[in-house]
């Protein structure tokens, strides 16, 4: 990072940092996932700030920001509010979004209900813009997994208990298949981990990825994909946790926008695919400018 700083939000500060500043190019502001992950598994996309500034920022709860204790904060809409504030802050009067994974509905969610101006493009990565078929599909990928992993994950979810060394494991096979395929995990993937915010996870998504309890339950935008008016580009692995299907499903209720699908990746197909990821951005990026 050459620039890096703190901007005040509602409930504190939020870190941010910016890849290839001073680069005339219109920025990128990218929207890591979770609820409550951070920047680090997004750094690939530095690759992409030869061109024009690629900014990260770890939203409130999480990573390098402040941490407060108030669950009053953990909204869709202080996080929408959020995102604008730290937009307004860095003044980027045009810009591109990138949403992963919750970062997604993120980006969905301000587009949507705030209609910004100077929006040039989006990037929807491992959509989750319905919860409800979120966690359908990821149900539909136990079967994957080992019978004793299976019965790990149900008997845990019956009892309501997530604490336990097997339950812990069982997720992270599953987490292997479905979140990041490589091994070993890269130092960047690691770090959002070690930084992640569980409370924020927990309270606005739940427990796992197969339970909603949170704020989020009931989280579906699909009726109003339609309203999005700039180019948008769906893209997501073929094992990812964000099914293809779901993809395909978001694509096709957005007229004119792109998909890429990723063989061989999952979820983490930024960090998976880098090179094939960075060239497919780079491309749409182009394009949407171009045709503005």
């Amino acid at each position: 990072m050459k620039a890096e700083g703190y901007i005040s939000v509602k409930g504190g500060k939020v870190w941010y940092g910016i890849a290839g500043a001073g680069k005339k190019g219109i920025p990128l502001l990218t929207l890591h996932g979770g609820p409550g992950a951070t920047h680090d598994y997004l750094e690939p996309l530095e690759k992409l700030a030869d061109e024009r500034p690629v900014i990260f920022y770890d939203q409130l709860g999480s990573g390098n920001s402040d941490r407060p204790k108030d669950n009053s904060l953990w909204t869709v809409e202080r996080f929408v509010e959020e995102l604008k504030q730290v937009r307004e802050t860095l003044m980027l009067k045009k810009v591109h979004l990138l949403g992963v994974s919750w970062g997604t509905m993120l980006a969905a969610r301000y587009i949507i209900d705030l209609r910004p101006e100077g929006v040039v493009s989006l990037i929807l990565s491992g959509p989750v813009l319905n919860a409800e078929r979120f966690t359908s599909d990821a149900r539909s990928y136990l079967s994957g997994l080992s019978e004793k992993d299976r019965q790990v994950v149900f008997e845990s979810e019956a009892r309501g208990r997530y604490d336990s060394k097997e339950y812990t494991d069982a997720m992270m096979n599953f987490y292997r298949l479905h979140v990041c395929r490589l091994d070993p995990w890269p130092g960047c993937l690691n770090r959002t981990f070690e930084k992640m915010g569980a409370d924020v996870y927990n309270y606005m998504w739940g427990p796992s990825e197969f339970t909603v309890t949170g704020t989020l339950k009931g989280f579906d935008v699909t009726d109003k994909l339609k309203d999005i008016g700039m180019p948008v580009l769906f893209t997501c692995g073929r094992y990812d946790e964000a099914s293809p299907a779901a993809t395909k499903y978001y694509h096709n209720l957005l007229p004119g926008s792109e998909i890429h699908i990723f063989e061989g990746a999952s979820h983490g197909h930024i960090i998976e695919k880098t090179g094939e990821f960075i060239s497919v951005a780079r491309g749409f990026l182009r394009r949407a400018e171009k045709n503005k």
